[in-house]
């Protein structure tokens, strides 16, 4: 059997992504991980086995001066073998706006295009 680490995302409340650190290989394994923006480490982050469960619960506060307009990608990974296990991203401010009214524009305009050749397929069909 292959080693396999699995991160699966839980929630994120209150300025915290939370997640289940799971790994399926032979030997007595125990997580290293780090979280990275814009190439820098963060600190904080806490990794706390869950036995029960039988996986680690990862919890990742966001400090509030790594939020700002447009996205913010967080990269988690392995420290040992730098594995990429996961990621997560928060978009905000006024770059969201413009993308989201960009893409319902784009929307309209596919939607129009759509009823203008249902419209001309009914009347093919029909006469």
């Amino acid at each position: 059997m292959t080693d396999k680490i699995e991160l699966t995302k839980l929630r994120m409340v209150e300025g915290v992504w939370t997640g289940a650190l799971s790994y399926h290989g032979a030997d007595d394994w125990q997580p290293d991980i780090r979280v990275t923006h814009l190439d820098e480490e963060l600190t904080g982050v806490e990794v706390v086995e869950d036995r029960l469960e039988e996986h680690w619960r990862v919890a990742i506060p966001v400090p509030a001066e790594r939020i700002a307009d447009g996205v913010q990608t967080f990269v988690i990974s392995d420290r040992r073998s730098d594995a990429v296990l996961g990621s997560f991203s928060i978009v905000a401010g006024d770059a969201l706006a413009e993308d989201i009214r960009a893409e319902m524009s784009l929307l309209r305009a596919e939607l129009d295009m759509l009823k203008k050749a249902f419209r001309r397929h009914c009347v093919e069909t029909l006469g």
